[in-house]
């Protein structure tokens, strides 16, 4: 990073104390820099890290920004959760300052690390989450890091720091990390997204396109060859492309329906029926994991290696909050997608149900329509229950086209008209196309209470 490597003078601006802010502002005060952190929030987890960072020595302020101070700073470092309207930005952006993200910081400090990059708008968790299985199955050091929960930051603060790493990137993080370079990029998918935080879709996509920043003809790219939107982005770009399929279409990783069969490079890897995971979005990400880590380095091309990598494909399991098979009661399968925060992640959970079920659809509104929905749920849907902030936009859109129940209560009363409605034979999928933030703090509390009462006091 220029900053850097011109000599930095002066202090640096850390803004919110989350994991990620937390671990970078460690890593730079042990490295010597003057550091000012500061959280909008006075709540427990950021009073507590301010605390542990004030032992470290430096400035901290929790409950408020000093925006004169952030506009004076000589760099300043941003956590994805903030967005780019909050007040110490606009001040850092008047001032002419460098804005940066964590992932930024921490790659200046991983100068030999390895890494494969994965964004996209959905699936990008569970690719990570494969990618970075594979890779220590194949005897790698290789942390799961990013937007996947831990800071790339934190790896840099390791005595010894990996060689490798899965690093999965938002929107958000791609927007402030310019000197991206990872070994492998993986572009997942591409649908309209955050817009409650965007201005308008291009936008958003324009931020996505930055994982292609700095590509050369010897970057590695990985694509879904079932996204229009992905190829022509990517296409725009220099570098080897490789294509993933899941719908049998022309790729170096493909599903072929006719035959049942995964296959890899042109050979088959496994049969479909083998891989635990729910839907064709999980048979894309199964695909974009395994030819991001085989073209990563000749030596995960061999024999050996593919074996390898089916067998992690074979023993991978759902992740938690990702069409997450709870439990089965009374021949009722319930189902926790809690992690379907936008449309478009819930119409690929739509897509791959396999049985009747009912559907719990709300929470805040993210700007997006939910007309799109009504096409992939008339095939097994039975009902919809609208609750949350956005019940009534979710009638709006979908009331005369699908049978849809608005509700008012807490969520424990939409479980349990979920449990009313069920029989032997359905599901009752969570997969909510909507922010948790009327109800609960984040996505991953949602699903756990949705797991709880799935279980019932019984369990």
């Amino acid at each position: 990073m220029s900053i850097f490597r011109d000599g930095l003078v002066g202090e640096i601006a850390v803004i919110g104390l989350g994991r990620s802010g937390s671990a970078v502002a460690e890593l730079l005060v042990r490295d010597g820099h003057a550091v000012y952190a500061s959280d909008s929030s006075a709540g427990r987890e950021s009073s507590a890290a301010g605390a542990r960072l004030r032992e470290l020595g430096m400035d901290v302020d929790v409950g408020a920004h000093d925006l004169a101070r952030v506009g004076s700073a000589a760099l300043v470092v941003v956590s994805p959760g903030v967005p780019p309207s909050a007040a110490p930005l606009a001040a850092a952006r008047e001032s002419g300052r460098e804005v940066v993200s964590e992932v930024e910081i921490a790659l200046h400090y991983l100068p030999r690390l390895r890494y494969i990059a994965v964004s996209g708008t959905n699936g990008k968790t569970t690719t990570t989450a494969l990618v970075g299985q594979m890779l220590r199955a194949l005897g790698h050091d290789a942390p799961d890091a990013g937007n996947i929960g831990t800071p790339l930051a934190s790896l840099a603060l390791r005595t010894q720091p990996p060689a490798w790493a899965a690093l999965e990137l938002s929107s958000f993080q791609l927007h402030d990390t310019p000197s991206l370079r990872p070994t492998v990029r993986v572009l997942t998918n591409l649908s309209p997204d955050h817009l409650d935080r965007y201005a308008s879709v291009a936008d958003y996509y324009a931020d996505k396109a930055r994982l292609f920043a700095n590509t050369t003809a010897e970057s590695v790219v990985v694509v879904n060859a079932d996204d229009a939107a992905v190829l022509e982005m990517a296409g725009a770009y220099p570098g080897t492309r490789s294509r993933f399929s899941a719908s049998g279409a022309v790729g170096e990783a493909r599903y072929d329906r006719d035959s049942g069969l995964l296959e890899l490079l042109g050979r088959p890897l496994m049969p479909r029926a083998e891989l635990p995971l729910l839907g064709d979005h999980n048979v894309a990400n199964a695909l974009a994991a395994a030819l991001a880590v085989a073209m990563a380095d000749g030596a995960h091309r061999t024999d050996s290696a593919r074996q390898i990598i089916t067998e992690v494909l074979r023993s991978f399991h759902a992740l938690p909050h990702r069409m997450e098979p709870v439990v089965e009661v009374d021949g009722v399968l319930w189902i926790n997608d809690s992690k379907a925060t936008n449309v478009s992640s819930t119409h690929v959970a739509l897509e791959g149900m396999t049985r009747p079920y009912v559907l719990l659809l709300g929470g805040r509104h993210k700007g997006e329509p939910y007309t799109s929905l009504a096409e992939p749920f008339r095939r097994l849907g039975r009902t919809t229950l609208a609750f949350g902030e956005a019940r009534d936009q979710i009638v709006r859109d979908l009331g005369e086209l699908l049978p849809v129940e608005r509700l008012d209560g807490d969520f424990a009363s939409v479980v349990a008209r979920a449990r009313e409605i069920a029989g032997p034979g359905d599901a009752v999928l969570l997969s909510p196309a909507c922010s948790s933030y009327d109800m609960f703090n984040n996505y991953e509390q949602r699903g756990d209470v949705f797991r709880e009462l799935a279980r019932g006091p019984e369990r």
